[in-house]
């Protein structure tokens, strides 16, 4: 900690990485290890925590890399507390709250939308910024076919007027609020709502969800509708019914290299092994595309990467989160191969498995053991197969100037955190080497957990001198990295804030002032 930061500016630079973390992991669901009571209970206290006595970072998080639940439970609870904040906060938090909804997919901004009337959320400031955003939307019509109740929820409680006539707003107010009164629509959506009551041919024309439930009610057969659907579905709707349209030797027809890199993991595993084996090409290629978008300008700048990724049986998330710890690390794999200068990358499963493509969750944790063989000199290592004990007595009796020559210039830790496979030995390993073999620190250790820890309420962390960020998505690994050295106790408050503003001044689109 610097030496002008006091005792309180270390608690609260602490309290912010806390919550941040939080908010990048958490998501209320259940996990491997808790229940979605506990996370629930766990998140809603963090929340309250920080939004009361750190109301100005709760809405600066609005500009980082946090997930979807949290940052419109972020947006609801600036909005239900607003007297609590002055005339330049709330200025600052309605650009923040109007950028952020701008980003958020419009189901759960719908869903915010009756959550805020359901609270009686409905001043002049949340009115306007619920005008703005519906007006920013690029068809209403569309979304009042697709999303008819929670547009209609969302315009009866800010009283969005709807006066008669024939464009497109009227129509969609006659269309929500007094269906049935006009005998056809100008826009196309709205009508083929109407005639997929009695029409099968419309029922190809609306959105994949809404035609859903019209081919249901005509009894159309699945194969033939999805044949029809297929033009107007989304990239991920095409996704997630590929295996029931596209039948026998047939290419599929999705551009998986188009994919978000940890989504495309999501599916990769979702994949059976034979499947995964016969696509080996295909899937490979795509995900090391995904994987070089994702780096941009990063990509090969990172030098000697060593990465210790965690396929153990918790990798196997929940009924709720099914794979996800596990997709994160795939995913993180590709990433940090492109990230890595050429040839300069190297993964270590936990399993001892060398194909990334056919990962599973499988077997204990032994992070300790992957550790040392990633710090260790040479290609091999063979640390699942060596007594704990002959490890470590073998790297202290190494010649320190040569290890940590041989070691990479990053190592990544992507796991849970719950090294059991001798329980602790990791966090060990890393003080010895942080303390003892490398106190220049020549080598950048960080661990990334994708795992909310609800007792803790931050992600578990391996040892106490190594930097820990949650993750969720393996594209913000880049950013993740460098929040995480603010949890290394060398940077203090003033640093993190500075941070923090250049965020925000980014997200909403400002120019840095130099100080």
């Amino acid at each position: 900690m610097p030496a002008s930061e006091t005792f309180a500016d270390l608690v609260a630079a602490e309290d912010v990485l806390l919550f941040v973390n939080a908010a990048i992991t958490a998501t209320g669901q259940r996990e491997f290890r808790s229940d979605a009571v506990g996370q629930q209970l766990s998140l809603d206290f963090l929340h309250t925590y920080v939004r009361v006595n750190y109301r100005r970072v709760y809405a600066s998080s609005l500009a980082l890399d946090i997930n979807d639940h949290n940052a419109a439970r972020i947006v609801r609870e600036l909005l239900e507390t607003a007297g609590e904040a002055s005339t330049q906060e709330r200025r600052t938090e309605g650009r923040l709250i109007a950028a952020r909804l701008a980003l958020l997919p419009p189901p759960r901004v719908y869903r915010l939308f009756g959550e805020l009337r359901r609270a009686g959320v409905n001043n002049r400031r949340t009115r306007a910024i619920m005008r703005d955003w519906l007006a920013a939307r690029p068809d209403l019509g569309h979304d009042a076919v697709k999303y008819r109740g929670g547009l209609k929820s969302a315009a009866r409680h800010i009283h969005l007027r709807c006066p008669e006539g024939t464009d497109p707003l009227p129509e969609v107010g006659a269309f929500l609020f007094r269906p049935g009164r006009l005998p056809r629509y100008e826009h196309r959506l709205l009508d083929a709502w109407r005639r997929a009551h009695y029409e099968q041919g419309a029922v190809a024309e609306l959105p994949f969800t809404v035609a859903e439930g019209f081919a249901d009610r005509h009894g159309m057969k699945r194969e033939v509708f999805l044949k029809r659907a297929a033009p107007r579905m989304t990239r991920l709707e095409r996704l997630r019914t590929q295996e029931q349209r596209v039948e026998g030797d047939q290419q599929p027809d999705v551009d998986l290299t188009v994919m978000p890199l940890t989504r495309l993991a999501l599916y990769v595993l979702a994949l059976p092994f034979e499947r995964r084996a016969a696509r080996r090409a295909e899937l490979s290629g795509a995900l090391r595309t995904a994987a070089r978008r994702a780096a941009g300008g990063h990509a090969g700048t990172w030098g000697r990467v060593h990465a210790v990724l965690d396929d153990s049986f918790s990798s196997s998330g929940s009924g709720q989160k099914r794979r996800r710890p596990l997709a994160v690390a795939l995913a993180s794999h590709y990433l940090l191969e492109a990230l890595a200068a050429p040839g300069a990358y190297r993964a270590l499963w936990t399993s001892g498995r060398d194909d990334a493509l056919l990962v599973r969750p499988w077997g204990p944790t032994p992070l300790g053991m992957r550790i040392l063989d990633a710090l260790e000199p040479g290609p091999g290592g063979g640390g699942a197969d060596r007594p704990a004990s002959a490890g470590a007595d073998q790297s202290a009796d190494a010649a320190p100037d040569r290890l940590v020559d041989a070691a990479p210039d990053r190592l990544v830790i992507v796991s849970d955190g719950w090294d059991n496979a001798p329980a602790g030995l990791a966090g060990e390993v890393l003080r010895v080497w942080r303390s003892r073999l490398d106190p220049a620190r020549r080598t950048a250790v960080v661990h990334l957990n994708p795992v909310y820890d609800a007792a803790g309420f931050d992600v578990r962390r391996l040892a106490a001198g190594v930097p820990t960020a949650g993750i969720r998505d393996a594209e913000d690994l880049p950013a993740l990295v460098e929040i995480a050295r603010f949890a290394e106790g060398r940077t203090g408050a003033a640093e993190l804030h500075a941070y923090l503003g250049r965020r925000v001044a980014r997200f909403l689109g400002e120019k840095e002032t130099a100080s």
